[in-house]
């Protein structure tokens, strides 16, 4: 075994990559192709399905559900803009402020992935609940209308997406950061940049590649989020993901579901690479 290893040299990395590609197509690609194939079919669950490459189905349900393609992409790219403007301080913070503090500070960070998500999710209808802890104390002390509210709007929505993907936010944007070698923030600024210069040459674009991952990681997930939009919004924010799970488990209608569901991945590949069009070539591996 030892000799073919030594004659196969080459192949080794080949072999390492085996098991992950495996993986892949069983669970990534056969389920795509399927998902595919159940897209173009035509029929009920009574009747069954048959394979009539029915590629009307694409244009029909982008028009049924334009508006929430557009709103899960308009809060996707919401949320991934708060969490970056939120995310990158604590980031910032943790790597160059953190110290002896760091794996303390880290831990707080990822503290909430010990607790179920659509737990995290459902405490944030107690704290946004019209007559809580926090707007029932607003309105207490008489700074907030009694008609107010958050909850079943678009910002309780929003800040419930927000909240529970800050920390794939943070992490990634941690790591480019930790990365920096220190002497060049110091190189500039005994080249008499101040702080802020010394940031937006050096400390920004060397923690793009942070920047970009933490993008991908958030805005992906929240477009096709559907749990906070069914526990704090209405049907006024309703996202893609509710419309497709409905087609999916209530109405059993599972071509247009998959196309949805297929429209949905088109539609997020599109949007990534113009996103790495618009960085033009900056590395982009953390």
């Amino acid at each position: 075994m030892s000799g073919w290893l030594r004659r196969h040299r080459g192949l080794i990395p080949y072999l390492f990559l085996l098991p992950g590609g495996l993986w892949l197509i069983v669970f990534f690609l056969v389920p795509i192709v399927t998902m595919a194939s159940v897209a173009l079919q035509e029929g009920s669950l009574g009747t069954g399905y048959r394979l009539t490459f029915n590629f009307g189905i694409f244009p029909e349900a982008i028009a049924r559900s334009d508006t929430q393609l557009i709103r899960s992409l308009l809060f996707g790219l919401i949320v991934t803009a708060l969490a970056l403007l939120i995310g990158y301080p604590m980031a910032y913070t943790i790597a160059f402020r953190g110290g002896r503090y760091k794996s303390i500070l880290l831990l707080l960070v990822i503290l909430p992935f010990f607790t179920s998500f659509i737990i995290r999710t459902i405490s944030w209808q107690f704290i946004l609940a019209d007559n809580g802890f926090l707007l029932g104390t607003l309105k207490g002390f008489g700074w907030l209308d009694e008609r107010f509210r958050l909850l079943a709007t678009p910002i309780a929505v929003i800040s419930g997406i927000t909240y529970n993907f800050l920390p794939f936010v943070v992490l990634p944007l941690y790591v480019a950061l930790e990365k920096i070698d220190h002497r060049l923030i110091e190189a500039a600024t005994d080249l008499y940049a101040s702080r802020l210069q010394a940031f937006l040459r050096v400390t920004l674009p060397l923690s793009l590649p942070g920047v970009f991952a933490a993008s991908l990681l958030s805005f992906i997930p929240a477009v096709g989020d559907y749990i906070n939009a069914e526990l704090l919004g209405s049907r006024n924010e309703t996202m893609i993901g509710n419309v497709i799970q409905g087609l999916y488990l209530v109405n059993n209608d599972y071509p247009r579901a998959s196309a949805l569901s297929l429209i949905l991945m088109v539609g997020i590949l599109i949007s990534v690479f113009i996103y790495i069009r618009v960085l033009r070539g900056q590395e982009l591996t953390v």
